[in-house]
C-alpha cells in the first residue's frame, strides 16, 4: 500500500503563515535599503547641481537616480501592501478574479497580486 502522507519539503507554505511574512518582511527590508541607496545617492547629486556648474552628464545621472528612486518606492509600497493583505487574510487570492495565486509565483514575487492568468491577460488588470 503506497504511502498516503505527503512530504512537507515538497508542499509549499499556505499563504498566510509565518513563512510568508518571514519572506514579506525580508523583502521589505531590502526594498527599504535599496531606496535609502537610492534617495541619499540623489539628493547628493542635487546638492552638487545646486552648488556648482556641472555638466549635462551630471544632470541625467540625478534624474536617473531620482527615476530609480521613484521605482524603489512603488516596489517598497507594494510589498506594504502585500504585509496589508497578509494581515486582512486575502494574502496569495488573486486581486482581479479571487483565484489562488500559485506558491511558486509567490516564493518568487511575494508582493504578486494576480494570478498568472489575469497577469497575462492583454492590458494586464490594471
Amino acid at each position: 500500500m503506497p504511502n498516503q502522507e505527503r512530504s512537507t519539503a515538497t508542499t509549499p507554505p499556505v499563504p498566510g503563515g509565518p513563512q510568508w511574512r518571514a519572506l514579506l518582511e525580508a523583502r521589505w527590508q531590502a526594498r527599504l535599503e535599496e531606496l535609502t541607496e537610492l534617495s541619499l545617492a540623489f539628493h547628493a547629486a542635487a546638492e552638487a547641481i545646486v552648488h556648482a556648474r556641472v555638466d549635462e552628464a551630471a544632470q541625467r545621472e540625478a534624474q536617473l537616480l531620482l527615476r530609480r528612486a521613484v521605482t524603489a518606492r512603488r516596489k517598497l509600497e507594494d510589498v506594504e501592501e502585500a504585509l496589508g493583505r497578509l494581515a486582512a487574510g486575502r494574502y496569495g487570492r488573486c486581486e482581479q478574479c479571487e483565484s489562488a495565486i500559485p506558491a511558486g509565483l509567490l516564493a518568487l514575487i511575494p508582493e504578486a497580486r494576480y494570478c498568472p492568468r489575469c497577469d497575462a491577460e492583454p492590458g494586464g488588470p490594471w
